[in-house]
C-alpha cells in the first residue's frame, strides 16, 4: 500500500452536492469525485473518457483542518439566450484541507503525484475559478493506508489560525474516509462515486463513507502565564 497526501488551500473552495440551479451550496470538505475531477485533470482526460471510472477504485480520506467560513455570492446567470436568471452560490472561504488517496499499485500512486505536480488541464478546486494558492503540497508514504498518514500527519492549518487556538495543546479534527477504512465506524452513504462529468450528462452513484476523529499536536501551543501570589504589604 501507497499514500500520498495532497494539502489544499485557496482564498475560496466550493464542492458541490445535489442544490438546484438557483441556489448552489458547498460541502463542508472535499468530496472524492470532486478529487477524482482534479485527478483526471492532471492525467489530462477528457470529461466522457471512461478511464475515470477507475479512479474511483482510489482508496480516499481527508481530515479538515482548517474549517471555512460560508460566503454567498451572487450571480446573474444567462439561463438561455436573451433569459437571465438570479442564482446564489455558496463558497468556503480561507479553509484547509489534506486529502490522502492510496493503492496497492504503487506504480500508479507514482504517476498520480507526478501528474499533480505537471498537470495537463489546469487543476481546481470545486469550481474553475477556484484555483489553488499556488504548487499543491505532496507528499509519499510507503506502507500505510490513507487513514493511518491523516492520523499522524501534523497539523496543516494556517499558523494564523494554529496561533488563535495557542491554548489548546492538541486540537480535534474531523476526518471522512471510505467506510472500507474505518470499519468500526458507522457508514453512511454519499451520492459521490463518478461514472461521468459530461455536462450535458454528469452520472454518479452511491458510496460508503465513515466519519471519525483524531488528535493533533499544536505547535503553537502556550501555556497561559501561571498567576502568582502577591504580598500587598511586602513592598511597605
Amino acid at each position: 500500500m501507497k499514500t500520498i497526501s495532497i494539502r489544499l488551500t485557496s482564498p475560496l473552495q466550493s464542492y458541490g452536492n445535489e442544490a438546484q440551479f438557483a441556489r448552489r451550496t458547498t460541502g463542508d470538505y472535499p468530496s472524492k469525485s470532486a478529487i477524482i475531477g482534479m485527478l483526471a485533470a492532471a492525467l489530462g482526460y477528457q470529461r466522457d473518457d471512461p478511464a475515470i471510472n477507475a479512479l474511483n477504485d482510489l482508496l480516499f480520506a481527508v481530515r479538515v483542518d482548517q474549517p471555512g467560513q460560508v460566503m454567498t455570492e451572487f450571480q446573474t446567470a444567462e439561463w438561455k439566450p436573451g433569459t437571465r436568471k438570479l442564482t446564489y452560490r455558496d463558497l468556503l472561504q480561507d479553509a484547509v484541507f489534506v486529502v490522502a488517496i492510496g493503492s496497492e499499485d504503487e506504480a500508479w500512486l507514482d504517476r498520480l503525484a507526478e501528474a499533480l505536480r505537471h498537470p495537463r488541464f489546469q487543476l481546481y478546486l470545486g469550481r474553475r475559478a477556484n484555483v489553488p494558492a499556488g504548487v499543491l503540497k505532496i507528499q509519499t508514504f510507503a506502507g500505510q493506508d490513507p487513514v493511518g498518514v491523516l492520523a499522524q500527519l501534523p497539523w496543516q492549518a494556517s499558523r494564523w489560525y494554529q496561533r488563535r487556538s495557542r491554548r489548546q495543546a492538541s486540537m480535534s479534527v474531523q476526518l471522512i474516509a471510505d467506510a472500507v477504512l474505518l470499519p468500526e465506524r458507522r457508514a453512511d452513504l454519499v451520492r459521490d462515486a463518478v461514472h461521468s462529468f459530461d455536462q450535458k450528462h454528469r452520472q454518479y452513484s452511491f458510496r460508503p463513507i465513515a466519519v471519525t476523529k483524531v488528535q493533533l499536536a499544536n505547535p503553537e501551543y502556550k501555556p497561559a502565564p501561571t498567576a502568582t501570589a502577591q504580598d500587598a504589604f511586602g513592598q511597605v
